[in-house]
């Protein structure tokens, strides 16, 4: 069952998209771990590992399993997500 979003998460996946510039692969990596494990849609236990070939895949889900191991729940990777974004913004820029 996917988490809820607060609305402050909602506005900052929004706002992900408008930077100016785009963020580095460590930012979008922690970008997407951040958002997978803010919004359990799928859960991680309800995912496929990814093929051995799928390297950004692999990287992704990569990701996502270091939050998971570290027991980071829902609520405390949306308020990381919305830090992030919001170091990114001042970072690269917004156009919003």
């Amino acid at each position: 069952m996917p988490a809820a979003q607060s609305a402050e998460f909602k506005k900052a996946v929004e706002d992900s998209r408008k930077l100016k510039a785009k963020p580095s692969d460590t930012e979008l990596l922690e970008l997407y771990g951040l958002f997978k494990q803010g919004t359990q849609d799928p859960p991680f236990a309800d995912t496929k590992a990814p093929g051995m070939f799928e390297l950004k895949e692999k990287a992704k889900r990569s990701a996502w399993q270091k939050l998971v191991d570290e027991k980071v729940t829902a609520q405390d990777a949306q308020k990381r997500y919305i830090k992030l974004v919001n170091g990114l913004k001042e970072k690269h820029g917004f156009t919003g």
